[in-house]
């Protein structure tokens, strides 16, 4: 059997660290980090090729990946964002651009700009830093997403704090109505 890929390997691990640790007999620590030697004994659990999956190769998928959603430092492995599993963030709030955007499907552009931006199934809102970043997330959920422009002056007024990844999505708990617009030219 051949090994796995590297987004193969990447899948699981988003999957393992970020939403169902426990599927894969990981524990968590409250910042969302597994030991490296448990992560690598679930993979190799996974099946035909999986067994090959060593440190070296794991370092290699989280040091190549094009987007970062993965660290590993002192023995240690987390998904950096995106978990639906409760984390804390591993930093202090951190001052935000004055403006980030957030792409999402035409379908619930109304609804948005009526209730503000919930994390839904996950623990934040996740944020781009500019407009293009923020059409690519919004593609995935539609063929023209629309982008809303975040004042994060505004936002932060009524109380919303901001941390920054270390992947370089900033994340909120929740940004108010009040702090949303459509830029012009952004909606398709």
């Amino acid at each position: 059997m051949n090994r796995p890929s590297r987004s193969e390997i990447s899948r699981v691990l988003s999957h393992a660290l970020r939403h169902a640790p426990e599927e894969y007999g990981l524990e968590l620590d409250p910042e969302g980090w597994a030991p490296v030697e448990d992560v690598l004994q679930a993979l190799r659990l996974m099946g035909p090729g999986w067994e090959g999956v060593d440190r070296t190769l794991l370092q290699e998928v989280v040091d190549k990946a094009a987007k970062k959603r993965h660290q590993i430092r002192g023995g240690r492995i987390r998904a950096v964002h995106g978990h639906s599993v409760s984390v804390v963030p591993d930093s202090e709030t951190d001052e935000p651009p004055h403006e980030l955007f957030h792409g999402t499907s035409r379908a619930t552009v109304s609804a948005i700009l009526e209730s503000g931006i919930l994390p839904m199934q996950r623990q934040s809102v996740h944020l781009a830093e500019t407009v293009e970043q923020a059409r690519q997330v919004g593609l995935r959920k539609d063929t023209a997403p629309v982008i809303l422009s975040i004042d994060t002056g505004t936002a932060a007024s009524g109380g919303t704090t901001f941390h920054r990844s270390a992947s370089g999505v900033w994340l909120a708990a929740f940004i108010p109505p009040s702090a949303l617009s459509v830029p012009a030219g952004t909606a398709e």
